[in-house]
Order: C-alpha cells, then structure tokens, then sequence
C-alpha cells in the first residue's frame, strides 16, 4: 500500500516554495477565524461561499443576491452583513443564501490553495469530519495556514499538528517535512487544553480579545462543532 505525503506551509508566504505540487490536496487554515466562520456558516445552512482576495467585488455580488461579509484586521468592514464571527453565523438562519467573503488572511489562503486537485477547508469545529475524508481518500497533502499576515500563528500552527497526528497515526500518511513535526510536537505539548495555551501565549487571540471576540476565541478551539466539509471549485465554496 503507497503511504501519501504531507507537508505544511506555516504562512502563505511559504505556500509557494513546498516541494509537492502536482496531484495533491490542499487544505486551508484559519483558526481564528475564516475557516471556523466558513464552517459555521455551512452548518446554519449557507448555500455557497465565493472568497475573496479584496473587498472591491463585493459591491457587484451584493448586487446579484449575495450576502456581503468582510473582516480587516479582525473588524467587520462598513456596509458588510456579516463580519468573520462563527459565533454570529451560528444564531443566524442561512438557508439557501449566498455569502461573498474577503478577510484578512483565511480567504486569501482559500484561494492560494486553488491550484491543488482539491482545496478543503478545515479547522477544530470540523476536525472529525475533514480526518474522515482525508483518510478515506488519501493523497499528497499540503496543509496552507493562514498565519497572519504571511506570519506564523500559533492557533493555525497547533491545528496542523493535530490533524498530522490524526493522519500520521492511520499509517495512510508520512512525513519528512520538519514544519509538520514542529507541529505535532507542539500540539502534543498542548493537546489537552489547546485553547488556554493559546490564551496564554498566541498573539491573535490577544488582538481578538481586545475587540471582545471572546466567545469565537473559546468556540473556535472545540472540536466538531460544525461537521460539514467545504470544498472549493472554480472559486466558490460549497459543501462536500
């Protein structure tokens, strides 16, 4: 039995120089808090999500029917429905609607990750979900964090390792890849209370906490909230 490969981009500015590049899947990365929302947002219903790498299109989806959502620097921007909250998405019904989504980092990882046969969204709140899938179908991984500001995030960083864990431990997967074990190592450090450790030390979760994002720093740190699979195809986001 072939054992597929992983490796691990810690910001997007390294996303370009990994080494598996051809015939790979890509999942995308941002704890706190693009892919949580994202996922939230599926699971209250949302039809189709289109990131966005900047807010200028915005104003054209909202004329075809979109919900607008727009976050910089971690604030809800001007006119946007939506901000980046998983938390306000959850209490939200969103049957049937369509979202345009540009924040500061998670989209633009979205859409870096185009190239690959399949880009997957993933965070805690689908962590089962997406393990399930990866392992029911392996393939050479990369997994892109959105980090901040083509910067490291330690958020980003400990999910990584979990799910390297998770893939690594089902024999379907290995890695030589440093970044991939830095990783696992810090995830095993932190593993049974990830979120006071973030608390701690993470430098998002400090930014976040001074805008009152408290409730989205704890729930985007427990897992399986939201067990749906956003998958992205010729740029917009829908349900696996």
């Amino acid at each position: 039995m072939s054992v597929s490969r992983i490796e691990l981009s810690l910001s997007p500015a390294l996303y370009e120089w990994r080494t598996i590049k051809s015939h790979h899947t890509t999942v995308a990365v941002d704890v706190l808090r693009a892919t949580t929302a994202i996922c939230a947002a599926f699971q209250s219903g949302v039809k189709e999500v289109v990131p966005l790498d900047s807010l200028e299109p915005l104003s054209e989806f909202h004329k075809n029917g979109y919900l607008r959502a727009a976050e910089r620097g971690g604030r809800k921007i001007g006119e946007a429905e939506c901000g980046n909250s998983p938390t306000e998405y959850l209490t939200m019904d969103l049957r049937g609607q369509r979202i345009a989504y540009s924040t500061t980092n998670g989209t633009i990882s979205i859409l870096h990750g185009g190239d690959a046969d399949r880009t997957l969204v993933g965070c805690f709140a689908n962590i089962d979900r997406l393990t399930e899938e990866l392992t029911d179908h392996p393939q050479d991984l990369v997994i892109l964090c959105s980090g901040w500001v083509n910067d490291v995030s330690m958020e980003d960083t400990l999910f990584a390792g979990a799910l390297c864990d998770r893939l690594i431990a089902s024999g379907k997967y290995e890695s030589t890849h440093d970044a991939v074990h830095m990783a696992i190592e810090m995830w095993h450090s932190c593993k049974n209370n990830p979120y006071d450790y973030c608390l701690q030390h993470a430098s998002h979760v400090q930014r976040l906490k001074g805008f009152g994002a408290d409730r989205d720093i704890e729930f985007s740190f427990r897992m399986n909230t939201c067990p749906v699979l956003p998958i992205l195809n010729n740029g917009v986001l829908t349900l696996l």
